[in-house]
């Protein structure tokens, strides 16, 4: 997923945001969006509305999030690989 790559990269840049993931949700309209699961900076209270605000200098208006969830972890592997199937399990649950 090399857009969801590159928005990753973004939401790392974010003040507040110590870590990312993000998923094509599929929709009716676009085929499919981007999805963000963001884990907050100890002590930070990054919103949704400043992530957008960050990102919608640095991105496309497709590559730009339509939700973002915050999470306490994003879940990887051992060899630390995002596990995308269970952020898209949490999508559909």
């Amino acid at each position: 997923e090399p857009v969801a790559a590159i928005v990753e990269a973004e939401l790392l840049s974010c003040p507040g945001v110590a870590d990312a993931a993000v998923l094509g949700q599929p929709d009716e309209e676009a085929g499919e969006v981007p999805v963000a699961f963001v884990v907050r900076a100890p002590g930070a209270a990054v919103t949704e509305a400043d992530i957008a605000g960050h990102l919608g200098g640095l991105l496309a208006h497709y590559k730009q999030p339509k939700r973002v969830h915050f999470i306490d972890a994003i879940p990887k592997s051992a060899s630390g690989k995002i596990l995308r199937r269970v952020l898209r399990a949490q999508l559909s649950a």
